[in-house]
């Protein structure tokens, strides 16, 4: 468990989900072969990888640590948004939703402790739709007693459309790369490519 959090603390993911799977690759290739898209678990990082199978399902779960991966022989690079197809572009809100959901303890934590980012504007106003009034009223609401879970969210903040669908929103704007601060997921950075 250590070993996980310290890979966590250093942006590694551990493990993915596919997001497409293109069995000869990319059209444009000089050498074609297969590729997988994928998405990270813990910082939603874009990655394109070979996998060591071909029969790899759309949003399977594979691993892709340090370790003995089953699936996945090497990973390629870090993409952008920009460079998924189709296929992985649509998959993406799915994905991301079905990751928030399965960490809902660790999403439930940011509205409970996010904080302002300057003297103007508090983080929870990076997500989509959340204003001053929204804000207002998950800060009293996180101050009488912390939020349990993505429903205690809603029924206790009755002005706040459903947080899983405003952290999944904030998570695809980030990893747009049109994003001035990123509280969800890692920037891609251009210097890399």
């Amino acid at each position: 468990m250590e070993q996980q959090e310290a890979r966590e603390h250093e942006g590694l993911e551990e493990y993915a989900l596919v997001l497409d799977y293109l069995a000869s690759g990319k059209s444009f290739s000089p050498k074609p072969e297969p590729l997988v898209q994928l998405l990270g678990e813990t910082k939603f990082t874009l990655l394109e990888a070979v996998p060591k199978v071909s029969e790899i399902r759309v949003r399977e779960k594979v691993y892709i640590g340090k370790g003995e991966r089953d699936k996945i022989a090497l990973i390629k690079s870090r993409i952008m948004y920009a460079d998924l197809t189709q296929v992985a572009k649509n998959e993406l809100p799915g994905a991301v939703t079905e990751i928030i959901k399965q960490n809902e303890a660790k999403f439930v934590g940011i509205f409970n402790t996010a904080s302002p980012l300057n003297i103007r504007m508090h983080s929870l106003e990076l997500l989509p739709g959340v204003g001053k009034k929204h804000l207002n009223a998950i800060i009293k609401a996180r101050e009488e007693k912390e939020f349990a879970s993505f429903k205690d969210i809603s029924e206790r903040v009755s002005l706040l459309q459903d947080p899983i669908k405003l952290l999944t929103e904030r998570v695809i704007e980030e990893l747009k790369g049109d994003s001035r601060f990123y509280m969800l997921t890692r920037p891609y950075s251009r210097e890399i490519r």
